[in-house]
């Protein structure tokens, strides 16, 4: 799960932006704005979900002690 994260998050970005771009010039602000804010959660998910990974490890490391 190292570098392939790395990946995905950026993946998501690019795709992110192209859509926004493309949304913005043909004048659809507002889908643009959910599309973006849509690319945002998906994002804050995955984090979360490795912070979640992260203190379930942490936790279990004091458990052996």
């Amino acid at each position: 799960m190292g570098i392939e994260i790395i990946f995905k998050i950026a993946a998501i970005g690019i795709l992110t932006a192209v859509t926004n771009q493309i949304l913005k010039y043909s004048g659809k602000d507002e889908i643009a704005m959910l599309t973006t804010l849509a690319g945002v959660v998906i994002v804050l998910f995955m984090v979360v979900n490795m912070i979640s990974e992260l203190f379930a490890t942490v936790k279990q490391l004091f458990m052996l002690y």
